[in-house]
């Protein structure tokens, strides 16, 4: 498949320069929340989203609406579907599972890419069409027509580790699921073996991620959820989560910006995976969380006790990886503080990079 390749980022810089008028097409994998990520970017903008399961319908009708004949004129129309805008106001229809769609519902599909209408009712001005399909060897999928496939512009939809990782900070996921995700990030999206017989075999995906923090969060006893664990995420996945619980005593971003003192002793002794650890957990706290006025002349003084600390080692690799997070901009909200608030942070990064 060869498709350009996008993250959140770039889908909603594609979505703010691209005509309504054009359609698109994500490629991606199940579990990675495009119509979440959708329907929090067009929010904000006051466009709802109408996502439809193509691959649950079984008849047109969900699509264009029963028939019905006018009283006055005798001719058979159709009423709009319950989903339908009738309020003149644009929407963003989003087409789940095209690929999986019967092929009579894909040709319903072809009307509503072409001319924005279905069955005689045209979709509000300033509308736009999106579509999903899911790709690779594990689904049961139906061939599109190149007729159809033409009228999208198609990208491959691949949102970054980081990008999933401040999402979950923002919406308070577990921070032991957060924590093991940054330092395993090959276990965020499950890879499938391409044999048949594995297809009911769990893999861990971010949507499973998502469920596993919902029944562990606020629970310190985990011993008997093992079971439960293999259920959501798999049996390798739920293996390396609980090897990384074993080891889980990793000082926290909130506890080094609210206590760096007590925290001093400790962080002496780190190791350099361990301190790129917590560069990625202070960035990503400087970004998520929120504070009063007070909290905040403790963070900032923390925080360069912090890098200072790192920038005094005589092994320059854990202040270099600092630089690298900043420079990221995965974390836009901590770069702000550091150029306003953490000045000289800021003065000895840019140096640092000049002197590269």
């Amino acid at each position: 498949m060869n498709l350009s390749k996008i993250n959140i980022k770039q889908l909603e810089n594609i979505l703010s320069v691209m005509p309504s008028s054009q359609n698109i097409m994500l490629v991606g994998k199940h579990g990675i929340g495009k119509s979440e990520i959708l329907t929090h970017y067009f929010a904000d903008k006051g466009i709802p989203v109408v996502a439809l399961f193509l691959g649950q319908m079984s008849d047109p009708g969900d699509l264009i609406g029963l028939p019905r004949q006018n009283e006055e004129t005798g001719i058979t129309e159709f009423m709009p579907p319950y989903w339908f805008p009738v309020d003149g106001k644009p929407v963003v229809l989003f087409l789940d599972e095209l690929n999986r769609a019967r092929p009579e519902i894909l040709q319903t599909i072809m009307e509503l890419a072409l001319n924005r209408t279905l069955a005689g009712h045209a979709l509000p001005e300033g509308s736009r069409v999106i579509s999903a399909v899911n790709d690779g060897d594990e689904y049961q999928l139906t061939d599109l027509d190149p007729a159809l496939v033409s009228r999208f512009n198609i990208y491959e939809f691949r949102p970054s580790v980081q990008e999933w990782i401040r999402w979950a900070s923002l919406n308070h996921l577990d921070e032991r699921v957060v924590q093991f995700i940054q330092s395993h990030t090959d276990m965020l999206d499950g890879k499938y073996s391409g044999d048949e017989a594995t297809r009911l075999t769990k893999t861990p995906d971010r949507r499973a991620w998502k469920k596993l923090s919902d029944c562990i969060k606020g629970r310190s006893d985990m011993e008997d959820l093992k079971i439960l664990c293999t259920g959501i995420v798999g049996a390798p996945a739920t293996a390396a989560f609980y090897q990384f619980l074993q080891s889980f005593n990793q000082l926290s971003a909130k506890e080094i910006l609210l206590n760096y003192e007590g925290c001093q002793p400790r962080l002496a002794r780190y190791k350099l995976h361990e301190l790129s650890l917590l560069n990625d957990d202070v960035f990503r706290f400087l970004d998520t969380q929120e504070w009063d006025a007070e909290q905040e002349a403790t963070i900032v003084a923390n925080f360069d006790q912090y890098w200072r600390m790192l920038r005094g080692k005589k092994s320059k690799e854990a202040f270099a990886h600092l630089v690298s997070v900043f420079e990221s901009g995965n974390y836009p909200k901590a770069i702000v503080q550091v150029m306003t608030k953490n000045i000289d942070l800021y003065n000895q990064i840019r140096t640092f990079v000049h002197e590269l």
